[in-house]
This record gives C-alpha cells, structure tokens and sequence, in this order.
C-alpha cells in the first residue's frame, strides 16, 4: 500500500503542478468579471480530467465495492491533502472536499441501503453536491447543545423548522441535499435531543436567505449561506444513524473533516512561506535587503518549526483515526484542531507582513489564506472549547492514574 500512496501521491502532485496551478490566473480573472451565480467551467473540466486519470474519490478509505476510488486510508491521504492545500479550490477537482467528503463518510457508516443508493452513489459518482447545516444564527453553536432547529413528527413523516448558516455549495446547480442537525426530542436528556436527517434542498419550505463573505473572502463558486426551513415535510426513513444520537453522527464526519482541514492548511501554509521568501529576496528597505533582517529570518525559523510540528500531530492523529475510531483519535483531533489553526494563522499573517501593501490586494492568495485562517480559529468547534476538552482529559487521566509517587519529588523539599 506504500507503494500505491507514494505513487499517488506523485500524480496529484503533478496534476497539481501541470492542470490546476496554470488555470489559477484565469480563474481568478473570470471570478472578478462574472456577475451573479458563477461556476467556472474549467472545475468540470478538471474534475472530468482528474476521474479519467483514477485519481477520485481520494480520502474515503472504505469505499463500496465497485465505487471509483483510491482507498488510501486517512494516514496515507493525509500527505496528498497538503498538496490539495496548494489551491483552495483544488480538493474539488478530484471529488475529496468539504462538506461532500465528510457526508459521504457519513453515509457510508451510518446509512441505510437505500440511503446509500439514494443519497451517498451519486456522490461518489460527483453528480450532486451537498450541505452539513448544524450552527443555527440564532443560538451560542460554541455548546452545540444550543442548537434548536425543531424535528416534529407527523405520521410517517419529520417536520422541520428553523434556520441554518454557514450552509456551503448552495449556489451549485447540483445542489441535492443537506444533512441537518436538529431537536426530535427535547424532554430526553441534552446530549440525547437531537438526531440527523436528510433535507432535499427541492422540498418545499426549504429557502437560501442570503449568501455572504467570510471575512471579506470572495468564494464566488462554494459561497456560505443561511438557510430558512418552514415545516418542510421529510420521510423519517431520511434519518441519518440513530434518533437522538445526532452528536454522534456529526462526529463521525467532524474528525475526518478535521484532519483533512487541517493538512489542507497546512500545504497552503507552506506556499505562505515560500512566498514570504521570495518576496523577502527581491525586496530592499534601507539600503539593505529584507531577507538579511533578523525579524524575517527569525520569522522564517519560526514557521518552519511551527510547521512540521503541526504536520506530525496531524499525521498522528490521522493514524489514530485509522486505528482507533473517531472516539479514540478525539484528543488528539482536538490538539491539531488548536495547533494547526494557530501555526497557520501566524505563518500566514508573517507572509502578508512581508509583503506589505500587495499582501492585503487580490494579486496574492494571502489575505484569502489569511481570513480562513483566521476563521478556522471558529470553524468545526472554536479553539477555546477544543482548549477546554483537552483540560478535561488531562484532569480525567490524573483521576484514574497511580502518581502518589509524584509526592516522593515534592514532598521532601
């Protein structure tokens, strides 16, 4: 299996280099020029190009019998989601990006039969795309427990009401379904009120409310949206895993989406840092050039440190995956959930420094790098409650651990 990843690995790399770097330029041009809804048709192109060549389907490790695909397991994605990382747009090309991976791992572990035909084969085909709709506009979503979007029943059908944000691909004109987090019991216990259900994005009462920006970040074909639900009617044979287990269910998708975020950060980090080298290098400021600065070569040192140490916890925690399940990788998905979005803010804010004015311009990729940097520090659970889980373990592991010798280092002095 090495020998299948490295050689993988050697392809998206020069798939990357030879068809999605050369298209970025226009790309970006015809993003600019466009009016409204836009879909570039080069993304088609590619992805069509990418399927031909066997590279699709890259991150699912447990892929139905006959369905396209790799099936590299998370540890062997992993290195092949940092060089995605390069174009933000590039995990599209080969059918690997968020939120559709993430419920396709969702479906493929908790759907149904029919589900799967219905929902997950499409996917895996890249006919339609897809939603996660959990954080409501409403409520604190940091305590997901807030989350209030009502689940009713009638007859053999669910009922839906409430509003969602944060709602990606909702201008895509494959736009299918959305898997909605919302409370079918709320008299059960907190952590048991709430279920996961399959919305079409055609049912009636189903409404986008607007479309917006991430910190200024123009994402004119995967833009964010909310969402408006009114009592739209869904067959409970839509429901994802089992009722009141929807915490459950997110997460099954949460820890891959986490790990492949993070790697994907991290290959976008690393083209950071070698523009803020270039541009060090062909830059003077009083009479003498910015890359003999100490500040920037301590900047640089710094980065590269930060960098590799966000790489090998990620690659541990995409081998604890593997291994051990989402429940077992939980710690250390926290700790790269923290390490990365942090290391990866500061590189990016170095590399916009170094460029000054140009930096905060469209001509770079930095101040969009720089935004969903800085938004990763909310997205997928914000780092203050990852902190506060981390903290939690550690207390529970000194409960249930024999240190009554620590005294023997303390108690004599």
């Amino acid at each position: 299996m090495q020998s299948q990843q490295s050689e993988i690995q050697r392809r998206v790399e020069r798939f990357m280099k030879e068809r999605i770097l050369p298209q970025c330029a226009a790309l970006h041009r015809q993003a600019q020029e466009a009016t409204g809804e836009y879909r570039p048709a080069l993304l088609d192109d590619l992805r069509e190009q990418a399927r031909a060549e066997g590279l699709w389907n890259l991150g699912l490790p447990e892929l139905p019998e006959g369905a396209p695909g790799t099936r590299l397991s998370n540890l062997e994605f992993a290195p092949v989601a940092e060089t995605l990382g390069w174009v933000h747009w590039a995990p599209e090309v080969f059918n690997c990006h968020a939120p559709d991976l993430p419920n396709m791992e969702m479906l493929q572990k908790l759907g149904t039969e029919a589900q799967k035909e219905r929902w997950l084969k499409p996917m895996l085909e890249g006919k339609v795309a897809s939603s996660f709709a959990m954080t409501e506009p409403d409520v604190a979503s940091s305590d997901a427990r807030n989350i209030a979007c009502s689940i009713t029943e009638d007859g053999d059908h669910f009922v839906i009401t409430g509003r969602k944000w944060f709602v990606g691909n909702s201008n895509l004109r494959n736009w299918d379904y959305v898997v909605l987090i919302g409370v079918t019991d709320p008299d059960a216990p907190r952590t048991d009120q709430h279920s996961a259900v399959i919305v079409p994005t055609d049912a009636p009462g189903f409404e986008v409310v607007r479309q917006y920006n991430i910190l200024g970040a123009r994402r004119r074909w995967s833009p964010q949206a909310e969402v408006k639900l009114d009592r739209v009617r869904v067959p409970k044979t839509n429901l994802v895993g089992e009722r009141g287990k929807g915490f459950a269910a997110a997460q099954v998708r949460l820890a891959t989406a986490r790990i492949h975020h993070c790697m994907r950060s991290i290959g976008a980090a690393e083209v950071a840092l070698k523009l803020l080298i270039r541009r060090a290098e062909t830059r003077n400021t009083f009479g003498k050039p910015v890359i003999e600065r100490d500040k920037v070569r301590e900047w640089i040192a710094l980065s590269r440190i930060e960098l590799n140490q966000a790489r090998l916890l990620t690659l541990d925690s995409a081998d604890q995956l593997d291994r051990l399940g989402d429940r077992g990788a939980r710690r250390s998905i926290s700790m790269i959930k923290y390490a990365v979005s942090e290391s990866c803010f500061k590189v990016a804010d170095r590399a916009l420094q170094v460029f000054g004015g140009a930096g905060m311009m469209e001509d770079t990729p930095l101040a969009d790098f720089l935004a969903d940097m800085r938004a990763f520090r909310i997205y997928d659970g914000p780092s203050e409650i990852h902190l506060q889980t981390l903290a939690r373990l550690e207390m529970q592991d000194r409960e249930r651990d024999d240190t009554d010798w620590l005294g023997l280092l303390v108690d004599s002095r």
